[in-house]
């Protein structure tokens, strides 16, 4: 079986739940990633066959077809039973028309139109209300499978290691980077409370400046004990460094999702776009601060004309007393504390601080789509959906009908 997974680092690993699945069912799974993403897949999944392609990077249309054609060439030749493209991109939907399409799942190409599988279209349907539709990626991906495996099966508990705390310096977008003294008045809240020892931070080498106004906004006991490792870690080192951690400090990032791959545990910072019941750290025993406002879960794409309002909680004095252990502290404002939990669905997150208004709804609309999936009775009991207008705004009489799987266009001959 093929899995096209064509996106970043953390998109990756959260295909983790759907390669686990496949293997399970005795199929030998091949992987095609972007080909700076191989060495990493092969480690993440040793028992998977890695297809590199050119897919990011700034690479010129003449060099991806040069680098792309010998490899999509060789998949094209393999008899897959199943694919599953998982990416809405040219270079998926490329790869896609290469097969049979009764084999291909996700997303495929006909006739000059981009089509969906119903599961996707009804993912992007949801997509719509974000604050009350929480489905974790890593289960959007893994229920396209026949047969997923247990929500529990896919990541291990995590544990503290021995190596101390780490810091990821920044987000992949600058609204999910909290500034530098914040970060440091939180490590060393963190570090005061747990008395784990080392302070290790984490990013590339365009983040040195933010390590080193974090390491100089740090009280002086903490700076030597600080292991700047900012653009000093190859995707191998990243694993040694981070699977030997007592705890990770960091946004949403593919090293997070790295994190709870190896079972370590992973205390996050979500703000602006990032929203933890989608992307949230996957498996028992991690906890999000997700940033609550009503302008939240924003789009990256558009302007923020709050001022970043949703940064502040994080410098809050109750916060840091809380995170230091110190039980003298009053709620702080602004922020829901979440603890990862599972039920028949997947991943999801109780609310342990705070109060989070659209909780009822959201329990009951992953009933629905359990129930719309065949999962309720299967696993751990879930409500029933207290509200019937939820089945009319999520979905429509047609998607609990059997659907006609779409036919695919061929890859051009030149292949």
């Amino acid at each position: 079986m093929l899995v096209a997974q064509l996106a970043r680092f953390g998109d990756l690993l959260q295909t983790k739940r759907l390669i686990l699945s496949l293997q399970a069912s005795g199929a030998q799974v091949h992987l095609a990633v972007d080909r700076s993403l191989a060495g990493l897949a092969g480690r993440a999944f040793p028992d998977v066959v890695v297809h590199g392609l050119a897919a990011h990077g700034g690479v010129g249309e003449a060099e991806v077809v040069a680098a792309n054609l010998p490899v999509l060439a060789s998949l094209r030749r393999m008899d897959f039973d199943r694919v599953y493209n998982l990416n809405y991109s040219g270079l998926n939907f490329a790869l896609a028309s290469l097969f049979d399409p009764d084999t291909v799942r996700g997303y495929r190409f006909e006739q000059g139109q981009f089509l969906r599988d119903k599961w996707c279209e009804l993912a992007m349907r949801w997509s719509r209300f974000r604050r009350r539709a929480g489905l974790n990626l890593v289960d959007f991906w893994g229920l396209l499978a026949d047969n997923p495996v247990s929500p529990g099966e896919v990541n291990p508990v995590p544990r503290p290691k021995g190596g101390g705390l780490g810091v990821v310096l920044a987000g992949r977008h600058s609204r999910r980077t909290l500034k530098p003294e914040v970060l440091a008045a939180m490590a060393g809240a963190i570090l005061a409370g747990t008395g784990f020892q080392g302070l290790k931070l984490l990013g590339t080498k365009a983040e040195r400046p933010l390590a080193r106004a974090l390491e100089d906004a740090l009280p002086g006991p903490l700076r030597g004990q600080v292991e700047n490792l900012a653009g000093a870690t190859s995707m191998d080192d990243l694993f040694d460094v981070v699977g030997a951690l007592d705890l990770l400090l960091t946004p949403d990032t593919g090293t997070m999702h790295l994190a709870a791959h190896l079972g370590t545990p992973v205390t996050a910072l979500f703000t602006a776009s990032a929203w933890a019941f989608e992307t949230g750290p996957y498996g028992l025993g991690h906890r999000v601060w997700q940033a609550q406002a009503d302008c939240l879960p924003c789009l990256e794409t558009q302007e923020c004309h709050m001022g970043l309002a949703c940064h502040e909680p994080f410098a809050g004095r109750n916060f840091l007393r809380h995170l230091s252990g110190n039980p003298e502290f009053e709620y702080p404002e602004g922020l829901l504390g979440l603890a990862s939990a599972l039920d028949a669905l997947g991943l999801t997150y109780h609310v342990v601080m705070g109060q989070d208004p659209d909780a009822e709804r959201r329990r009951s609309f992953r009933s629905l789509v359990g129930d719309w999936a065949g999962l309720n009775a299967a696993g751990p009991a879930m409500p029933e959906p207290r509200d019937a207008s939820l089945a009319m705004e999520f979905f429509q009489e047609r998607d609990w009908m059997p659907a006609a799987r779409p036919r695919l266009l061929n890859w051009p001959e030149m292949l």
